[in-house]
């Protein structure tokens, strides 16, 4: 009995020692885990820094080179314009249009007889209109689609991406606003007078075909108004008169341009300022932006509004305000350049002459600002990251910001 007790007792004595061992050893382990641990996270705390550094060395960094990647020289490019069309550009003149993909390779060409052609783009739509005669082709980024051939002369068209066509006609002291289907047969047509609604100063169509957004202007007791109605062709308009689902007339104020930047989303310039109306149906001025500057330019994408007016900074001659479409300011920035041409091409700025520009992100950054040696400059078109399309006198180049 003896015996058994003290083996009993050793064999405690060792589960007491053993349990301390896998104590001891859990607890090893338990620091080892956290110092692996602690290692991590300040790896990762460390990659996070050089990548955060790396971005912001990327963002500011400002280009004032470029490398030329290829060049299709001894092009006639003063008889052509040029516009993008999503990746691609789309080149058209008197005898014709073609698509050039970023490479400056021709997908699809089309032959046809203009005297002054203009063109107009939705998305992966196209329509190029015989301004001040009565064709006009469509266009798609597979092919071309078709010829419209209007009973007036054309003073504008613009095209949704469905491909229906919507243009203000000439038809001496009245104007027609006219919308067609991409195979050419006429939709609906609506006759206009300079004293009832107004004269047509621009005109702007939804993406989706339904809806054509026209500025008028007329006088009213010796005074400048604008009117800017909306025609609904889908049902939501068949109850209306004219089918004009919305109407907002402003007193005293040119609204000289108007653009649909999306499905329900569309912008109107006014000489004053701008506003953004929302709605698929019957659109609602939701912003107004107002300012007391003359406005020199306007640009715009499907998030933001820009003008640029007379700078009051002695060292800076212009002024350029960004804003979204809640009517909120992004950014103001001072400049100098004077510039032929600003747009906003792949969410960049882009402001050029004939032999210089300056491109400017949707934050405000500057990203590059320098001069080219390819000749009188016509169209910069941003088409990657840090790659663009350079449509000069002497040719159509691809480049690459360094």
């Amino acid at each position: 009995m003896k015996r058994i007790k003290e083996k009993t007792a050793t064999s405690r004595a060792h589960k007491k020692e053993d349990g301390s061992d896998i104590a001891a050893y859990k607890r090893k382990i338990g620091r080892k885990k956290r110092r692996d641990l602690e290692k991590f996270l300040i790896m990762l705390l460390v990659i996070i820094a050089v990548a955060a550094i790396v971005v912001i060395v990327f963002q500011r960094r400002v280009y004032h080179q470029y490398t030329s990647l290829s060049s299709v020289k001894n092009e006639d490019v003063q008889s052509y314009g040029y516009v993008q069309m999503d990746d691609c550009i789309l080149k058209y003149g008197t005898n014709g249009a073609f698509l050039l993909d970023k490479d400056q390779n021709t997908v699809w060409s089309q032959s046809f007889e203009m005297t002054n052609p203009v063109a107009d783009v939705c998305e992966n739509t196209a329509v190029v209109a015989d301004k001040d005669s009565t064709l006009m082709y469509i266009f798609t980024k597979e092919k071309p689609v078709g010829a419209v051939e209007t009973a007036q002369p054309v003073l504008k068209a613009r095209v949704a991406r469905t491909g229906v066509v919507a243009a203000v006609l000439q038809d001496g002291e009245k104007t027609w606003i006219n919308f067609y289907a991409k195979d050419g047969s006429l939709i609906a047509e609506n006759q206009t007078r300079i004293d009832s609604p107004g004269y047509p100063l621009d005109i702007a169509v939804s993406p989706d075909g339904k809806l054509i957004m026209v500025s008028y202007l007329y006088a009213e007791n010796s005074q400048t108004n604008s009117y800017v109605a909306y025609y609904n062709f889908s049902s939501a308009g068949e109850g209306e008169i004219d089918n004009i689902v919305a109407a907002y007339t402003y007193e005293g104020i040119v609204v000289p341009q108007v653009e649909y930047l999306g499905d329900g989303t569309s912008l109107a310039f006014r000489e004053n300022g701008f506003s953004v109306y929302e709605g698929n149906d019957a659109p609602k001025e939701t912003a107004k932006v107002e300012i007391k500057g003359k406005i020199i330019s306007t640009f715009y994408n499907e998030k933001y509004a820009g003008m640029v007016f007379k700078s009051d900074d002695k060292d800076k001659k212009y002024t350029m305000q960004v804003y979204d479409l809640n009517g909120k300011m992004k950014f103001e920035k001072n400049f100098n350049l004077e510039y032929t041409d600003i747009q906003i091409s792949n969410n960049m700025i882009i402001m050029n002459n004939d032999t210089q520009a300056c491109m400017v992100n949707l934050n405000g950054q500057e990203k590059f600002n320098g001069s080219f040696d390819e000749g009188t400059v016509k169209n910069i078109f941003r088409i990657a990251s840090n790659r663009y399309i350079l449509v000069s006198d002497k040719g159509v180049h691809t480049i690459k910001l360094k």
